[in-house]
């Protein structure tokens, strides 16, 4: 008797399913946070920042290759292993926790503030008297999402979190390319766009360091260690690494750069700038049609639950990474740490403050300890001793040296635009 073969959709989720701890990578580096960074520079730039995008996305690639190969050749994961291994490397190690943490807990603010808007103008649609109580639906809302994502961590592990965020992804990454192929920019202004140059007006240096700090994200690095041990990945699974490094490098570029382009193609030569959650409804749907707006924002919503997830996760992440490379998510302080994020993450409704600004200033910060998480690994995985025999190519010494000198200039650019803001 023949086997009944699969269908294309059993295919296409069981292809989905397989994927490994690169699902983290692209939950932690497209967010709101990206995406409204991504449609504030196509709205108002065109695709001229694409250059960053590429650059970004190739140093974020070979980062999670080196990270995740560190992982499963020591068998260590990577604050623990500064802590252990580097002069200075607690120091270094207590930076690093701290930078993160401030960093994507500001993030989460911006992700909270916009996805609660998000759902409030879906709501709208439907029932318009809650227009004279916005502050207060924004805020419950808010509520209502923070306490349903503590719940999934308290009662989740590893895999379960996986799978969640398998759901979020997909439908993220689909409505985005779906939306491209109805609105898309010239195909000259796309290879404009890789020729490198910063915009030369206010606030054009500010976005290119913004771009950076989401799509070349440290916590992505940081916590991929752990999660390749919690997929059960050996030693035998280097392949496995590799491969699932560089389709979620691959991955980050096309959703970001769909974004970017549906931005550019809808808005910027209508002359319609991004400053707004509500500007992404009204500007994109004249020009788009319902269709392709509802997409757009069902992608938006979706890569704000699937950024919030695994922000709720880092802190405790990192900090079982320094005490034991372990991370117990029945632990009181798993359950403490996350309670706190939580409630940090409300500021933003509770305050009433323009999401999408505070959205890209948060994103710089994340962009300060880059330097430092690049230049630790480079001397961990050029370690013979510790690498067991496994040698480090120079192809990817030179793609660490690059990055690190990258991190540099953006981490500078980062100071400058800080100052300039306030």
């Amino acid at each position: 008797m023949l086997e009944e073969k699969p269908g294309l959709l059993k295919k296409i989720l069981a292809m989905v399913l397989a994927f490994g701890p690169g699902i983290f990578a692209i939950g932690y580096t497209i967010g709101t946070g990206s995406v409204t960074s991504m449609t504030v520079a196509g709205s108002t730039y065109g695709m001229q920042l694409l250059w960053v995008l590429v650059v970004s996305c190739l140093f974020s690639g070979i980062l999670m290759y080196v990270y995740g190969n560190y992982a499963l050749i020591t068998g260590e994961t990577a604050l623990f292993a500064f802590k252990k291994h580097l002069k200075w490397g607690r120091l270094i190690a207590v930076l690093i926790i701290i930078g993160i943490s401030f960093g994507q807990w500001n993030s989460l603010m911006g992700i909270m503030g916009i996805s609660a808007n998000i759902i409030y103008e879906i709501f709208v649609i439907y029932f318009p008297q809650l227009e004279a109580y916005k502050y207060e639906a924004v805020i419950l809302i808010a509520l209502i999402v923070t306490g349903v994502m503590y719940f999934l961590l308290l009662v989740g592990k590893y895999t379960f979190f996986e799978k969640i965020l398998v759901v979020f992804v997909t439908i993220m990454g689909g409505s985005f390319l779906i939306s491209l192929f109805m609105v898309y920019p010239l195909p000259m202004e796309v290879l404009e766009g890789l020729v490198p140059s910063i915009p030369q007006v206010e606030g054009g240096k500010m976005l290119v360091v913004a771009f950076v700090g989401t799509t070349m994200a440290a916590a992505t690095f940081l916590s991929r260690p752990l999660f390749v041990k919690g997929k059960g990945w050996t030693i035998d699974n280097l392949k496995d690494q590799k491969r699932d490094a560089i389709v979620a490098a691959i991955l980050v570029f096309a959703i970001s750069g769909a974004v970017m382009a549906v931005a550019s193609g809808a808005l910027y030569h209508e002359g319609k700038p991004v400053t707004e959650v509500l500007d992404m409804v009204h500007t994109l749907e004249p020009v788009a049609g319902k269709f392709a707006l509802t997409l757009f924002f069902f992608g938006t919503l979706s890569a704000g639950l699937s950024s919030i997830f695994p922000i709720l996760l880092i802190a405790p992440i990192l900090i079982a990474d320094f005490q034991s490379g372990e991370l117990d998510t029945s632990s009181r302080q798993f359950k403490f740490i996350t309670a706190f994020a939580c409630l940090f993450a409300l500021i933003v409704p509770v305050f009433g403050s323009n999401p999408v600004e505070m959205q890209i200033v948060s994103q710089i910060f994340n962009v300060f300890v880059l330097p430092l998480v690049i230049a630790a690994i480079t001397v961990l995985v050029n370690d013979k001793t510790l690498m067991k025999g496994y040698k480090t190519s120079p192809l990817i010494n030179v793609g660490l040296v690059l990055a690190f000198v990258f991190a540099c200039v953006m981490s500078y650019n980062g100071v400058v635009s800080l100052f300039d803001y306030f």
